[in-house]
């Protein structure tokens, strides 16, 4: 019921304009969000970087409403690929489609992404495609199938909630196509994915054997201790290198899991989200994770 209510909730625009206008709300940002610039976004890459971390950047917004916006979001992307090139940092962008035009055309979206595209072969990067709610998923592996022949350098994002993901999965994996495996954040019918977070969680580990046995470095994003343990067992089985995959987690979620897997020396990639649009991306990682609202209560409490 809780997840329900705080997807219901990060949908309410004017919830969200009023938190995000106030100043109060910045309390909620810290934890979880670099910061409101590319600037605070870098620094924090570099720190992560010299903890031996690697990161994933990602400008926080979806869902345009113009051309324009969508030419802002991918300057946005534009400048974080030169600056992860010029200070030579180990990271990757993460980007939404939705952010490109894809609720507005998909040909606009794929002008877009070849732009974006150019530039990560030109600055030597490597683009995680985001995925969105379902109805965007036939459209967002169309575009990530096309950039992986033309450009490589993109990972795919999967949610293992949805019904159709283990089809998808084989098939990006036959291309050799990256793929990210998470569990999924939006709010879905269950008429196209998992209701029930025991049935999300045997999905996952399925999905999680099936990419280390047919994938091309997968991420495995999971703050789950039950599903880390699980992949390591199985990489075990198999025979895999610690180097041959890597696990995902948020900025700002289970730190003590993050700090545990790296000195086990495994890869670890944290998404490090950045910008003022960080409202839904908030309410979804506290549905994701229920616990997270006693953190934000302390912290409201202590203010």
């Amino acid at each position: 019921m809780l997840r329900t209510l705080l997807l219901y909730l990060s949908e309410r625009r004017w919830l969200r304009r009023w938190f995000e206008t106030s100043r109060a709300a910045s309390v909620l940002t810290r934890r979880f969000v670099a910061g409101l610039t590319l600037d605070r976004g870098v620094e924090v890459c570099r720190r992560l970087n010299r903890e031996g971390i690697l990161v994933s950047l990602d400008h926080l917004g979806e869902y345009v409403t113009s051309e324009q916006e969508a030419e802002i979001s991918l300057e946005h992307y534009l400048a974080a690929l030169r600056r992860i090139a010029a200070e030579g940092l180990n990271a990757s962008i993460s980007i939404k489609l939705t952010q490109f035009g894809l609720n507005l055309s998909e040909d606009l979206c794929r002008r877009n992404v070849e732009r974006l595209m150019e530039a990560a072969n030109e600055n030597h990067g490597f683009v995680e495609f985001d995925m969105e709610s379902h109805p965007y998923v036939d459209a967002t592996l169309r575009i990530v199938t096309a950039m992986h022949e033309r450009y490589g350098c993109v990972r795919a994002v999967l949610q293992a909630y949805l019904y159709r993901t283990p089809e998808d999965a084989e098939d990006l994996c036959r291309r050799k196509i990256p793929v990210r495996l998470c569990k999924g954040a939006y709010r879905e019918p269950p008429s196209v994915a998992y209701p029930r977070k025991s049935q999300v969680n045997r999905s996952f580990m399925r999905l999680t054997e099936l990419l280390l046995e047919q994938g091309t470095d997968p991420g495995l994003a999971t703050h789950d201790p039950r599903m880390i343990r699980h992949a390591i067992g199985h990489a075990k089985r198999l025979g895999l290198s610690k180097e041959a995959f890597e696990f995902q987690m948020l900025y700002g979620i289970r730190r003590d899991l993050q700090r545990s897997l790296v000195r086990r020396g495994y890869r670890l990639r944290l998404y490090v989200p950045y910008g003022d649009a960080w409202y839904p991306y908030l309410m979804r990682r506290l549905a994701e994770r229920p616990a997270n609202l006693l953190f934000v209560a302390r912290n409201l409490l202590r203010r």
